[in-house]
């Protein structure tokens, strides 16, 4: 079971938090506001008043013994630099932090966060893609450059094998995954001839990602 401690119960970390758990694993879920820290009592393993701008307190907690942390202070950079620094020095093998501006990112990854991640622009980013790009599904950017679509299979690919259509080697995208209704085919064979109402899954760069949407 993997196991994660997430720090700050904003909207984020509330969300992240339940949503670890509901998916089996075991969440510890600290906050200077006794207030949230009752809120979220019931949906996380456990849930404590703590400061984690204290490092004394995060040991005494066990956080080197989590798989993986989560700051979720967005509203000060100066709490979540110090959160960070200390889930660092004290051992958890992977820590990931939210930010509110390319600043706050920036500092975060210099001080050896494993992911920063800016949910607001992220989603934005996300929307702008979807509205944009009417056949597209789905967009999930992984960084500047390169993302990850959800497309509907081009007219002209139906009953085509992905070995004919060699879109790696034509288009420079990887289909990760196919969709068919409520299934999904996770790397599919080179024999799997699309059907119509497939759902691509398509991992390139963003000029690559932009070919497969004008198909």
């Amino acid at each position: 079971m993997k196991t994660y401690i997430v720090v700050g119960l904003g909207r984020f970390g509330t969300e992240a938090a339940k949503r670890l758990c509901e998916l089996g694993c075991e969440v510890l879920a600290i906050d200077q506001s006794s207030d949230l820290v009752q809120h979220i009592s019931d949906s996380v393993t456990q849930a404590v008043v703590a400061d984690a701008r204290d490092k004394g307190v995060l040991r005494a907690l066990g956080v080197a013994d989590f798989d993986c942390a989560i700051v979720a202070i967005g509203g000060s950079l100066g709490d979540s630099v110090l959160a960070t620094m200390n889930l660092k020095e004290l051992g958890v093998p992977y820590v990931v932090c939210k930010a509110h501006d390319e600043t706050h990112r920036q500092v975060l990854t210099k001080l050896g966060a494993d992911m920063v991640v800016i949910p607001e622009q992220e989603q934005a980013n996300r929307l702008a893609r979807n509205l944009s790009s009417p056949n597209v599904l789905d967009y999930i950017e992984l960084s500047d450059d390169y993302g990850i679509i959800e497309v509907p299979a081009p007219a002209k690919w139906i009953g085509k094998s992905l070995k004919d259509l060699n879109v790696r080697a034509k288009l420079g995208v990887n289909i990760i995954a196919i969709k068919q209704g409520e299934s999904v085919n996770v790397s599919p064979g080179a024999d799997y001839a699309i059907l119509e109402g497939d759902v691509m899954v398509v991992l390139g760069d963003t000029a690559a990602l932009n070919a497969v949407q004008k198909l």
